[in-house]
């Protein structure tokens, strides 16, 4: 690997060999302009570029470096699971024991299938959905991403409960028909969705706190009502815990909304990211009589030549028995809460409108000065106020998501050295911005 090339430099080539020099277009920096920084390598609550240069790190691989970078439990089991071997294309004990730590911490769990990827993951979760039920059609809310399947890229239609229309070229308009999107948190939609299309409806699927839109938390009582209507109409909710998933509680969201809400739960939940440890690694369950459509017992398809594979399962089992200790999200939710806090109380001081929010170790914010509550209010935010935000924070050593609409991640590696760093890098960020 070179030692002397600029963050500049690396761009400049990985665009002549991989489009737009990326593989993952946020990391592109083309939401917030400039040049993305390179990562040579990362150790507890931070991240070095390519030229050397230290950061602390709030997107933690988008969320599954939960324990930050390098913890020597995880690190262990790597190197352990790999000597024995990396892949194999048969079962192995881990892939058990895995799926009983996710089973045993979420409820609503009976059973799960591991794969790769969130997108497979949900994608799978939405064919589940429809052979179980034998329908075909959906919903799914604005502003929540469930990966890139064709059905899934979708945005809003013109009107009321309309069918969406294809965010992505080479996605048939015939695909994503049977797809409904709706405004999140928006009940009255909600409500008359379900009498125009409740008998037809396969699913919802709904990510409990949308972090595809920085971070905007479905209410409560729209909570409670989709889960009404779709026991009303038997319909399945799909919660899509992906980035939610062991991130925001043990128990994941659904546990944070079953505490608001007595007996609450989804019918199928969809994981990765922290599961996985930051390696590939996804899964979704459920109930037993669902997850038993899925073959080779049910009439359901899905398959993976890598699925559970014995490295990633090793990675993502010692992450969850470290975030299973006792007082582990106590410690992380004040970790994350005195971070938006203290970033809420230098952006007062400044006079600049700001708002922010957090569950566990997720968060987010918004130049604005209430907390969105849906897609629309989120892109009317200042963007503009947000770039230039985030590029005096890059300046000094704080790397947060390169774009308005990412939330951000707090790991159990940041100490209060760390988060008093970041406080002070804002309250010059936000004079700045004044």
């Amino acid at each position: 690997m070179s030692t002397d090339l600029t963050n500049g430099a690396l761009f400049e080539r990985a665009q002549r060999v991989i489009p737009g020099g990326v593989n993952s277009p946020v990391r592109a920096f083309r939401a917030v302009g400039g040049t993305p920084r390179f990562i040579a390598r990362g150790a507890g609550a931070y991240m070095w570029d390519a030229e050397g240069k230290r950061y602390i790190d709030y997107i933690g691989s988008w969320g599954p470096m939960i324990l930050g970078h390098g913890h020597p439990a995880v690190l262990q089991a790597v190197a352990q699971a790999a000597s024995d071997g990396l892949s194999f294309g048969a079962p192995t004990e881990r892939e058990i024991e895995l799926a009983e730590e996710i089973i045993r911490h979420v409820p609503s769990i009976e059973q799960v299938r591991l794969v790769s990827s969130g997108t497979e993951a949900a994608m799978s979760a939405l064919r589940l959905a429809r052979g179980a039920t034998g329908r075909n059609k959906f919903i799914k809310f604005e502003g929540c991403y469930h990966g890139h399947a064709d059905p899934l890229l979708v945005k809003a239609g013109s009107g009321l409960a309309t069918y969406g229309h294809p965010t992505s070229a080479g996605v048939p308009a015939e695909v994503v028909q049977h797809t409904l999107v709706l405004e999140f948190n928006n009940t009255e939609q909600l409500e008359n969705a379900f009498v125009a299309h409740g008998h037809e409806l396969a699913c919802v699927m709904i990510e409990p706190i949308a972090g595809n839109m920085n971070f905007v938390r479905a209410s409560l009582p729209f909570m409670k009502r989709l889960r009404e209507l779709c026991t009303q109409h038997g319909a399945l909710l799909v919660f899509d815990e992906v980035m939610t998933g062991f991130r925001v509680a043990l128990g994941s969201a659904q546990s944070v909304y079953a505490k608001a809400l007595p007996g609450f739960a989804p019918d199928l939940s969809v994981f990765g990211k922290v599961i996985g440890g930051g390696m590939p690694l996804a899964a979704f369950g459920g109930p037993r009589d669902v997850m038993q459509q899925l073959a080779p017992l049910g009439p359901v398809y899905q398959a993976g030549t890598l699925s559970g594979n014995p490295v990633a399962t090793a990675c993502g089992l010692a992450t969850l028995r470290e975030i299973a200790k006792p007082g582990f999200f106590e410690a992380l939710a004040a970790r994350t809460q005195s971070l938006v806090s203290g970033l809420a109380g230098a952006a007062r001081d400044a006079g600049v409108p700001w708002v922010g929010d957090s569950e566990g170790g997720m968060f987010g914010f918004f130049f604005t000065g209430a907390l969105p509550q849906n897609y629309g209010v989120v892109m009317a935010t200042d963007k503009e106020r947000f770039n230039r935000f985030f590029h005096a924070m890059l300046e000094r050593g704080v790397y947060l998501a390169p774009a308005l609409y990412e939330a951000g991640f707090v790991s159990a590696a940041h100490t209060p050295d760390d988060v008093a760093t970041t406080v002070a890098a804002a309250r010059e960020a936000f004079a700045a911005l004044a």
